[in-house]
Order: structure tokens, then sequence, then C-alpha cells
């Protein structure tokens, strides 16, 4: 179990390794920090844009892995650069982390209880007019863009309000401006906000997870151990509770930690269609600017909590099926 855990932390922390040197590689050859500078008007002289570059570690003169060593050193120090402003990436990355891992909790959180729920239930009403709603439901939201999807609610949600007259549904932003955050109002309105960024996320993990959990409960109810259940006297549904979930989500586990990318894809559209000031909508704006240093931040957050979702994954494996842990 040790040898276990050990050779899979030295795993995740080879694949981090990998991962953020080949996003530094790929942002440093895509995005020109140089041309953000000499676009400016007056355009600056090449002296002042050389001094600036390398100010930030960004000296297109240099090789691109010397300047990804000395990056991760500092990285490895606590020091994440400095963003294409001159400010420090730390900070930054410090403002709008809590924003976006709240939005992908709960997203998260809501998607995976949602989707094997309504997996559970479809398998056990297979054929009937529920099975069939949700299948055409899962369909429909797997065959629309996320962006999309966050439109459809943001605008469902700004008519909705011009219905009534008021706003009832938030549609924008993290909170409302001048809001305090005093007990209860504050929480109640970060909470109000959240709804739609984390159900444009939730949507698509119960579209997907659904029909995979459907699959494996199928599989399971197809299994001996639980005929022989419901010959000694079991419901059907006490027979799949106490004999059959447990087994139907050990695949799932394996889905989860594969998954848990698309959701934070999905949260970084969510984020830039609802305004909020996560490290996704951070992302797309550093992009634009040639900004490389906040676009690593952003990939190695991303890197680490995908590797973390694998290891909640291989957590959950231990617990749900007794063979791996020998």
């Amino acid at each position: 179990m040790a040898g276990r855990a050990l050779w899979r932390i030295t795993h995740s922390a080879a694949l981090l390794l990998v991962s953020v040197l080949v996003s530094y590689v790929v942002a440093s050859a895509a995005l020109s920090p140089r041309a953000h500078f000499e676009n400016r008007t007056p355009r600056p002289p090449a002296s002042a844009v050389d001094h600036q570059l390398a100010s930030l570690g960004l000296d297109d003169g240099t090789p691109v892995l010397l300047r990804f060593g000395h990056w991760s050193w500092r990285a490895l120090h606590g020091d994440l650069g400095r963003t294409i402003d001159g400010e420090p990436v730390n900070a930054e990355f410090g403002r709008r982390v809590g924003v976006s891992v709240r939005l992908l909790l709960a997203g998260t959180v809501a998607g995976t209880g949602l989707g094997v729920l309504a997996g559970v239930w479809a398998a056990v009403r297979r054929g009937r007019l529920p099975d069939r709603v949700l299948t055409v439901f899962s369909f429909l939201v797997l065959s629309v863009p996320t962006f999309v999807l966050a439109l459809l609610l943001k605008d469902g949600a700004l008519s909705f309000n011009n219905s009534v007259g008021h706003t009832v549904i938030r549609y924008t932003g993290e909170t409302t401006p001048g809001r305090r955050g005093a007990w209860p109002s504050g929480p109640a309105d970060r909470a109000s906000h959240l709804v739609l960024p984390a159900a444009t996320v939730a949507l698509g993990a119960i579209a997907s997870y659904s029909r995979y959990q459907r699959a494996a409960t199928l599989d399971v109810l197809a299994a001996d151990h639980l005929r022989t259940a419901q010959a000694k006297g079991l419901t059907p549904g006490r027979a799949l509770l106490r004999h059959g979930l447990r087994v139907s989500l050990v695949p799932m586990t394996t889905f989860f930690s594969f998954g848990f990318l698309a959701l934070f894809t999905g949260s970084v559209f969510a984020e830039q269609i609802f305004c909020w000031p996560g490290v996704g909508s951070w992302f797309l704006a550093a992009a634009q600017e040639g900004d490389v240093n906040s676009v690593v931040a952003v990939c190695l957050f991303s890197a680490v909590a995908v590797l973390l979702a694998g290891l909640l994954a291989d957590a959950l494996l231990l617990v749900l099926d007794p063979r791996v842990r020998r």
C-alpha cells in the first residue's frame, strides 16, 4: 500500500513537471510579449522593450529551456514571476484561485452526485419514460458546446428577470457591487451568483456521468450475485443498494479522474461569460496580451487540479474495491 502510494505521488510529480514544461514551451512559442510592448503608442525604443522583457524573464534572446529553468527554480521557491504589467503573478493568482475553486467544487459536486443518481435511476427504469427522457436530455446537452450552454442560461435568466420586472436570477459577476460581506447577506449573495456558472459546469457532468453510470449499473443488474440476492427475498432496489451500487461505482472513479479536465474547461467558459474574476477569465485575458508567466501559472493550477482529482479517484477506488488494497 505504501509503495503504491509513493509510486503514485512520484508519477504525479513527474507528470506535473512534464505538463508545466510543455505549457511553458508552447506559451513561449505561441505568445509574443514583445509585440505587446512594441504595439503601444507611441512605440517605445527597442532597448526599453528588451529591458522590460529581461526584467520579466521573457527575453526572447535567451533559449526557452533556460528561461524555463529560471522560472521553475523561482516557482519552487514560491515565486511565479510577474505579469506583463509588472505585477506579481502570486498576488493575482491568490485573488483569483479562490473564485475558481468555489465554482469548480460546486459544479463538480453537483454534477457528479446528480449524474450518478440519474444514471442509477435510468438503469433501474430501463426502457421506460424516465430512461428515455434522461437519454434525450444527455445527448442534447452533450451536443451543445459549453459556451453555447452558458449563453443560453444567461439569456434565459435575463428574459425571466425582464418578465417579472426585477432581478431574481443573478447572471453576471461573482457578487453584487456594494454588497457587504456580513452574514447572512454576503454568503447568500455569493450563492445566488454561483447558481448559473455552477449549473453550466454541472449540466455537462450530469449528462456524461449519467450515461456511464447507467451502463455500469446495467452490468451489475445482470450479475449473478444480484440475482442470487433477489432469489433470497430482497427486492431489486434493496439488492442493488446493498450489493450492486458499490460495484457499479468502481469504473466511475476512473472516469471521474479523466473527466475532471472537461469540467475545468467548462469553468473557463463559464467564468468568461458570467464575468467571474477567476483563473479561467485571467487565462484568456493573459493569452490575448502575450502574458507568458500568467498563462503558465494557470496551466500549473489546472495540472495540479487534474492530478489531485486523479489522486482522489485512487483513494475512492481503495474504499470501493478491497481487491486494490492487496
